[in-house]
């Protein structure tokens, strides 16, 4: 009974915290597949490496601590892996499959880290509560508090702090090499000061709740950020989109609507025989682009050009198709 509770107690929090911050992303929404992905490396890839690799980094620092302490060093062996082994091991196994997707075109900026690293993140914390939950939660009080303190906490802190590294590193993506070389290291010691943060003051009954209250305080903070960035890239589309629409491209009773999140969706606005999907997805896409290929240079700046004039054929084709259609059936009847 306890291993079928702890999955459920495991799974469904984690799986309802990624399903929200995927609803957040409201601009350019990716495929739950996408995001799905990064929340299973999380699971099962990042915690697997994060295994091996704490192995490997405490042996030579438990075995440093003995050396220098003495036989009165065992408290502060075990203390060290949870609050320097854990951080700087786990974030780099969680940021690891981060950095490798940030390479891919899925990966459109701020709002696309945070978003996958969060999930990365939920990931991690799942697969822990579980081995959390089974290991120390024998009696049902003690499991249930158990429960609730790694599911509302500890599990959270795992999603900000690789949502944290993914900001960053969704800030460096078009940036000269020189900014990636600061900003993906400032990210990922951000990342790492927040989970040793949270670990030192819930491993002492007197700085628990300072711990409890800074979590908390960097949880409003994130939120905040994270709407901040996804109004920033709001913006950015009602740019771009704008200067198509004076190109002819996009119909200017069109910007009443692709701009804006409450209206886009709605029916009615787009012209009979447009798929709308299809066109507000690739819409946006060539909005993020636009803005995207500023600040790119050589073969990938000529890619990324060729993707825009692309996404600009496809909204032509999708116009000249839907006229092509209604001229049909006009004529058919």
């Amino acid at each position: 009974m306890l291993a079928f509770a702890s999955i459920f107690a495991a799974i469904i929090p984690m799986v309802t915290y990624l399903l929200v911050i995927w609803w957040m992303d409201r601009n350019e929404r990716d495929p739950f597949g996408i995001v799905f992905l990064n929340f299973f490396w999380g699971a099962t890839g990042a915690i697997i490496l994060g295994i091996i690799g704490s192995l490997i980094f405490q042996i030579p620092l438990t075995l440093g601590i003995f050396a220098f302490f003495g036989d009165a060093a065992g408290d502060l062996a075990d203390l060290s892996g949870a609050i320097i082994t854990a951080p700087l091991v786990e974030e780099l196994t969680k940021g690891i499959f981060l950095v490798m997707i940030s390479m891919t075109r899925k990966f459109d900026g701020v709002v696309d880290g945070v978003v996958y690293g969060g999930a990365i993140g939920l990931g991690f914390g799942m697969t822990e509560n579980f081995l959390y939950f089974l290991s120390y939660g024998q009696e049902p009080v003690s499991w249930l508090v158990l429960v609730i303190i790694r599911t509302l906490f500890s599990a959270v802190m795992h999603c900000m702090s690789t949502a944290t590294l993914g900001g960053f590193i969704g800030m460096a993506k078009f940036k000269p090499a020189g900014y990636k070389i600061l900003l993906i290291p400032a990210g990922y010691i951000i990342a790492v000061f927040l989970h040793f943060s949270w670990n030192l003051t819930v491993s002492f009954d007197s700085t628990a709740l300072i711990g409890f209250a800074f979590l908390f305080i960097y949880f409003i903070a994130w939120i905040a950020l994270f709407q901040v960035g996804i109004y920033m890239e709001g913006k950015t589309i009602t740019k771009e989109l704008y200067e198509e629409s004076s190109s002819g491209l996009i119909p200017s009773e069109h910007m009443n609507h692709l701009p804006y999140v409450s209206r886009r969706n709605k029916y009615g606005w787009c012209p009979q025989g447009v798929k709308q999907k299809d066109y507000v997805r690739t819409a946006i896409t060539l909005a993020l682009r636009k803005n995207q290929v500023k600040n790119l240079k050589g073969s990938k700046r000529t890619s990324y050009e060729q993707e825009i004039e692309r996404l600009r054929y496809d909204i032509k084709i999708m116009f000249y198709n839907a006229h092509v259609q209604y001229y049909y059936n006009n004529n058919k009847a």
